[in-house]
This record gives structure tokens, C-alpha cells and sequence, in this order.
């Protein structure tokens, strides 16, 4: 367990002077502080790190963690108490932890837990960090000149907001999530669209997400009946986030762990968790939480993939692999077009050669064309397309290597 003090303002700086310059120089030299990937037999999973979020990242090996979902202070700089028309007093976020003396403390503390968190992300790992209009735009700054790369802003619309009691502005009926890659090359993080499309109805998921504040019996209470956490998150939010950018097994990190919403989903959707708080009563709250959730099933967390999910067959490599015989005839659904299959997985149609895609947009006086579902083999009397023999090749694959 890491149990740390936290640190000032002044200490936040000279950290991130220090983080800066190792970035700056040859990798030989960071190397002292560049901690070697990690096995994730060796990272602590499924723990809650107790102390101070940059002090405790700063134990993690560089490029071991899949996901972040950061949940930092808003530092809303309330002043007073604020009260409802019957003056019942409303049970804001006045906790010491979401307190800094200025903006510029506030800064210095958002570029030195941004900056372990990009330590720690491997190369296709992302961050989700979430935030009111009090922090989410100097976080957003800081995210873009540390490195990393916005993919999308998501807007949490919250169908049960606080009213405004003062009557003074609008009613504040949502927050706003940043989905940033580790940087601007990073090509390859995860993002499971068909299984969010399957998820809206076959519908592409938009950046526009409707979930209630926590209530009833999802909402954490102390031995007081009071809320356990000012700002605990509803666990439908995690679920999503989770299953857009995560994979089962996968490392999720959450540094400001709370009551462990994040860590609770985590364990549902078959990820592990590496939660950092420094707060005792939340930790607690947030073991006792997660100790209650069951699991899915292994074969529950299967989620839909599209075919760019799966691995590229060319059709060459099943020509080699003699699924489809040199020679064999290839016709259009109709039999308009024809064409054969030459040695080198081309195709011969009266003199037009080249690809399964380039043949099949010629015949048709087109552009572009998916030669996959275009071309038809005959068996048994039933035209079938070329695809259901690449499907049926990676099905075979897939089985092997299982």
C-alpha cells in the first residue's frame, strides 16, 4: 500500500519541471525514472493505492495501463453555504479535497497527475477525464499541451440536475467528458463501435449521453444516512465508458477512486482496476461496494465486432490455401459479370485483370467496389459470395488458436 502527504503547489511544480525534462532527453538517460513495462502479474490489481494520486502513480511501471477514467476536483471555489427556498441547506462539494488556493495551484496539480497518467498509459491506451464548467476547459488545455491527442468531448446530460436555487443562471444540467488518445499517432486505441451501435439500437452512439444523478439505492449513504461521496458517478456512465474503450482483462486506473464506481464496473465487465484515493472513509465505502459485485460470466462479455475488429484475409491467402481453386469461375449475384480466378488470387475477366475490388468496380464502370460480396462462386446450384468462404476461414482460425 502507498500511503503519502499531499503535496503543495510549489512541490506539484518542481514534479512536473522534473517530468518535463525526462521527457526531453534520449531514453537512455530517463531510464532511472522510466520504470520498465510492467507483466500485470507485477502491477497492483484489483487494490486501492492509498495517499496522494501523482506520489502513488509514480510507483506504476511506464506503459501498463490500458485505460484512464479520471474523475479529479472540480475546484468549484464555493463561498458559503447554499440553501434551498424552504432553507433546507443543499449538501454541496465543500470538501477540503476540492479546495486550492488559485487557479495556478489548481494548474500545477492538473499537469502533474496528467502527466504520470501519460506515463503509465501504453502506447494504444486512452484517458477519460470528466469535469463541470468550473475545471473541464483548463483540464482540456492542459490535456492538449502535455501531449495528448482529443478524440471527442461527450456531454453527460443529467436528467434529474439541481435546480439553481438563486435563480441567478441557468440550471447546470450536465458535465462534459474529454476522450483523449495518448497522442496525436496513436492509432490503435480501442474503441468498440459496433458494440455501442448494437448497444443504441443499431444506431451510431452519439457524444450526447442522458443518465440521472445517483439516487436510491445506487446512491452510497454513512452511517449517518448522509451521501458517502459529494460526487459519486452513476455506474451506467462507467458501464459505457468502459465498453466503448476497454477489452475484457484490459488495466483501467482511476486516480481519484472515490467510492469506487469505477472499480465496481470494472469488476462486472471482467477488467481489472488499479484505484487510488486518499480519503480512508471512501476507500472503505468503496472496498465493501466492490466486494458485493458478482462478476459476468466470461461468456457474457463477448460484445459485437465489426469486420474491421477482425483480422485481414487477403484473397489471395485463401487461393494458397486452396478454399477456392485456381480456375474457379466468378460471376456477379446475377451472372452478368464473369471472371476467373488466376494463380496469384487476380482475377481474368476477358482481358480486365487486377483485384477482386478492381475487376468488379471495372465491369461496372465504377470507382470502387467490395469484390468480397460483388463476386459469387456456385455450389450446388446456389450462387454464394466469396466472403463466406473468408468468414469461414477465420472462423477456423479463430479456433485453432483457441
Amino acid at each position: 500500500m502507498v500511503t503519502v502527504v499531499r503535496r503543495t503547489h510549489g512541490e506539484y511544480q518542481l514534479r512536473i519541471e522534473y517530468l518535463t525534462m525526462q521527457a526531453s532527453v534520449p531514453a537512455a538517460v530517463a531510464g532511472a525514472y522510466q520504470r520498465p513495462a510492467a507483466s500485470p502479474s507485477s502491477l497492483p490489481l484489483d487494490r486501492i493505492l492509498k495517499g496522494d494520486c501523482v506520489a502513488a502513480l509514480e510507483q506504476l511501471p511506464a506503459e501498463s495501463v490500458d485505460l484512464v477514467f479520471a474523475d479529479p476536483p472540480y475546484n468549484l471555489q464555493l463561498t458559503g453555504e447554499l440553501h434551498r427556498p424552504d432553507q433546507s441547506r443543499v449538501d454541496g462539494v465543500n470538501d477540503h479535497w476540492d479546495q486550492f488556493a488559485d487557479f495556478s495551484a489548481y494548474d500545477a496539480f492538473t499537469r502533474a497527475w496528467l502527466l504520470q497518467c501519460r506515463r503509465v498509459l501504453k502506447p494504444t491506451g486512452a484517458l477519460w477525464v470528466i469535469g463541470s464548467y468550473h475545471n473541464i476547459f483548463r483540464v482540456g488545455a492542459s490535456l492538449q499541451n502535455l501531449g495528448f491527442w482529443i478524440l471527442n468531448d461527450v456531454i453527460w446530460v443529467k436528467s434529474n440536475p439541481m435546480p439553481n436555487f438563486r435563480g441567478m443562471r441557468f440550471t447546470n444540467a450536465h458535465e462534459t467528458l474529454i476522450w483523449a488518445a495518448k497522442s496525436a499517432d496513436a492509432k490503435k486505441y480501442t474503441f468498440n463501435y459496433d458494440a455501442l451501435k448494437t448497444a443504441n439500437d443499431g444506431l451510431q452512439m452519439r457524444s450526447d449521453w442522458a443518465f440521472p444523478l445517483c439516487t436510491g439505492a445506487e446512491r452510497l449513504k454513512d452511517s449517518k444516512g448522509k451521501k458517502a461521496h459529494p460526487t459519486q458517478k452513476p455506474e451506467g456512465l462507467l458501464h459505457r465508458i468502459l465498453l466503448s474503450s476497454s477489452r475484457p482483462g484490459d488495466v483501467v486506473l482511476d486516480p481519484f477512486f472515490g467510492t469506487g464506481t469505477t472499480g465496481a464496473v470494472a469488476k462486472r465487465l471482467g477488467r481489472h482496476f488499479i484505484g487510488v484515493e486518499r480519503e480512508q472513509a471512501y476507500i472503505d465505502a468503496a472496498n465493501a461496494r466492490i466486494e458485493a459485485v458478482t462478476p459476468a460470466q466470461d461468456t457474457a462479455l463477448n460484445v459485437t465486432e465489426g469486420k474491421r475488429a477482425q483480422p485481414r484475409v487477403a484473397f489471395g491467402t485463401l487461393v494458397e490455401q486452396g478454399l477456392i481453386a485456381i480456375g474457379t469461375e466468378l460471376t456477379d449475384v446475377k451472372g452478368r459479370h464473369r471472371a476467373v480466378v488466376r494463380a496469384d488470387g487476380s482475377l481474368d475477366a476477358n482481358g480486365r485483370t487486377g483485384s477482386i475490388h478492381k475487376v468488379g468496380a471495372a465491369l461496372q464502370g465504377l470507382e470502387a467496389c467490395n469484390g468480397w460480396t460483388f463476386w459469387h462462386f456456385e455450389e450446388a446450384g446456389d450462387r454464394k459470395p466469396i466472403d463466406a468462404v473468408r468468414a469461414a476461414f477465420r472462423g477456423r482460425a479463430k479456433t485453432n488458436a483457441a
